[in-house]
């Protein structure tokens, strides 16, 4: 139940949504939309254990850094591996909206998404680094349900609407209707899955050792779920295994869409299990609306059209996908109604078997 107070409070504040994402962490605030896009990266020094860099500038030091610096993430498959660090990067996203003038002179209110299948440590784990860092109260929603109000899907109507959020460590399928999730599934296939996929591929095929953020440039450039109207190549550069010195090679987008297959896959066969699970009437719903899709790993090319051959249905990329999970929090904070009905969700739910 929402503290009426706190109703209140938030008359002289900004409460701000936040997407706590493997990847990046989005803040919105209300009334001023998206101010912080950052990657959920901090930099840390390994033996005062102090904080020295928190999201693109830690990030520009991963795979660079000196033995005494360590940038470390502290999401990991969509839910928190670090909760010290967690609440510290909270902490600094919230102090600098607070900085530029953005919140109010009270406390805020947070809205966060979480995974359909976090457990209720891991939720209580993120609504402690919330008001730890610094919020009045927190509230949390489910990534599928924001995703699919950021999307702009009609989640309050009794007909079905799908949404596949492929985010930074997991993929989460939804079918909504009536405003509630009616049937959902979560998978440690995505983003990262498809970043190491990359990795692997040029050390099993090539003898290469390359790194994170090269593998996600390659993702970005060559990468693809469908076979390309034009093939092109991309140039890999890294480190030979045999002979330890630098090492370049020419890259196909065929080859990309090889090593990414195994991701892709599991992202496909996910998909399939809940439609297979979906209440037939819902599936002729479906069938109508189509699918929509959500999140970073969305943009990969011919994604989209490779789920709609596998499932037979119409597929969408919802515009600014990347942004659908922090939009949708954004909206929970402007409707009290919508907000209490995702927070009693949140409470009923467990995560699946």
């Amino acid at each position: 139940m929402i503290n009426p107070l706190s109703s209140f409070l938030g008359m002289f504040s900004h409460d701000i949504a936040v997407d706590l994402g493997t990847a990046n962490t989005l803040v919105l605030v209300r009334g001023r939309g998206i101010v912080i896009d950052e990657p959920s990266v901090v930099a840390i020094d390994r033996v005062s254990k102090r904080i020295l860099a928190i999201g693109a500038e830690a990030k520009r030091m991963v795979g660079r850094t000196p033995s005494a610096i360590v940038a470390v993430r502290p999401m990991r498959d969509g839910v928190i591996s670090d909760f010290g660090v967690t609440e510290k990067m909270l902490q600094h996203f919230i102090r600098s909206v607070h900085d530029s003038g953005g919140i109010g002179i009270t406390k805020p209110r947070v809205v966060i998404g979480i995974p359909s299948g976090a457990t209720e440590v891991e939720k209580r784990a993120v609504n402690d680094a919330a008001l730890a860092a610094g919020a009045r109260a927190a509230y949390l929603i489910e990534e599928p349900m924001a995703a699919a109000i950021g999307a702009r899907l009609p989640v309050m109507d009794p007909a079905g609407s799908m949404i596949v959020d492929i985010g930074g460590g997991t993929t989460e399928v939804a079918v909504i209707a009536l405003g509630g999730i009616v049937v959902s599934t979560s998978v440690r296939a995505a983003g990262d899955a498809m970043d190491q996929a990359i990795i692997s591929y040029a050390r099993q095929v090539h003898n290469m050792l390359i790194g994170e953020r090269t593998a996600e440039q390659v993702k970005i450039d060559a990468g693809s779920a469908y076979p390309l109207d034009e093939e092109s190549t991309v140039e890999l550069r890294g480190r030979d295994l045999a002979t330890g010195l630098p090492k370049s090679v020419d890259l196909s987008t065929v080859e990309v869409r090889d090593a990414l297959s195994p991701v892709i896959n599991e992202i496909v066969r996910t998909v399939r299990a809940t439609i297979e699970i979906t209440p037939p009437e819902l599936v002729a719903d479906l069938m109508m609306r189509g699918i929509a899709m959500a999140g970073g790993g969305s943009l990969l090319r011919g994604l989209d059209r490779r789920i709609a051959v596998e499932t037979r249905f119409p597929v969408y990329v919802a515009e600014s996908p990347l942004w659908a999970v922090v939009r949708g929090c954004g909206e929970a904070l402007e409707e009290t109604e919508t907000l209490q009905k995702v927070q009693a969700l949140v409470a009923s739910r467990r995560p699946p078997r």
